[in-house]
């Protein structure tokens, strides 16, 4: 896993460059965010459970039909594996976050998520809907916490959100 830091020097030293004012200004809003970007990490960190069974419990009722009988979601098993799945996207967001780096993400989560998901027979429009109820939860209990600019905490998120997005299920 690379942070925000070692990705943009890996890039300007792979091209033999100097860092210029854009990649300087990268830098600076990274460490502006620093901060913050740990006090959401935190605050995920010690809310998890909780997000995510809210996140759950919203996802269930603007899709039912996961929890119907043939459902996704139907059996005792399924259930648990959808909230494991939820808490797992929740957790390697907070990676992400603190990295200001998606490549967490990419590695350890969407590599061959996709693929997998459909060899099982996972719908992919609801988990887009749960990780998007997630990303509510996790943006409105920031600003609750008196954080004015929580823009930094879509970037995992809306990550994870687009990949999934790409294929139609």
């Amino acid at each position: 896993m690379r942070d925000a830091v070692t990705t943009l020097i890996r890039n300007y030293d792979s091209r033999g460059r100097y860092l210029d004012q854009l990649a300087l200004d990268s830098l600076k809003g990274y460490f502006d965010t620093g901060l913050a970007r740990v006090q959401v990490a935190t605050m995920i960190s010690g809310n998890a459970a909780e997000i995510v069974k809210s996140a759950a419990s919203q996802l269930f009722e603007t899709v039912p039909e996961l929890i119907r009988p043939g459902g996704n979601a139907y059996t005792t098993r399924r259930y648990a594996a959808c909230l494991r799945d939820m808490d797992y996207y929740l957790r390697y967001s907070s990676y992400a976050l603190v990295a200001g780096n998606d490549n967490v993400l990419d590695e350890r989560v969407l590599q061959g998520l996709r693929e997998t998901y459909n060899s099982l027979g996972v719908p992919i429009a609801p988990t887009v809907v749960g990780i998007q109820i997630m990303k509510d939860m996790v943006k409105a209990k920031a600003a609750a916490a008196g954080m004015e600019d929580t823009r930094f905490v879509d970037q995992p998120f809306d990550h994870i959100l687009r990949e999934l997005s790409e294929v139609s299920v």
